[in-house]
């Protein structure tokens, strides 16, 4: 079984070891890269399992890549390097709009919350003012 398929990052570890094991005699060095490399190839693991179904798929990054490309090959040639980085920051922004006002979002501030140490991020969600016209509440 697949070390992706485990329920835990505690699992998925131990299956990962379990893996590079058994290919340590036929495969040695596979084995020591694998050894090497389980940190940063078993990181999702640590996620909440809502999220890593959505973090294998590159999907969202090759869209905002090609829009990236067809964009700037509309244009072609660029001034300089600024121009570049004005155009490719204004692609981004649009793109992280659509991301932040989409109905079904692809990961909410809220539900990857937990998984931060940075308070801003385990804010809780946004409340209207409830205050009148001089401040007064209703």
């Amino acid at each position: 079984m697949t070390a992706f398929a485990q329920d835990d990052a505690e699992a998925a570890k131990v299956q990962w070891r379990k893996i590079a094991e058994q290919l340590r005699s036929k495969l040695p060095k596979l084995a020591a890269f694998m050894d090497e490399s389980e940190a940063d190839v078993l990181a999702s693991t640590s996620c909440p399992a809502q999220h890593r179904a959505k973090l294998h798929s590159t999907n969202p990054l090759e869209r905002v890549n090609g829009a990236i490309k067809r964009r700037t090959e509309v244009v072609g040639i660029f001034a300089n390097e600024d121009a570049i980085t004005r155009l490719v920051g204004a692609i981004l922004l649009e793109q992280n709009d659509e991301w932040a006002v989409q109905r079904s979002r692809y990961m909410t501030l809220e539900t990857i919350g937990c998984i931060s140490d940075d308070p801003v991020v385990g804010l809780p969600p946004w409340q209207p003012d409830q205050s009148g016209p001089a401040g007064e509440l209703r």
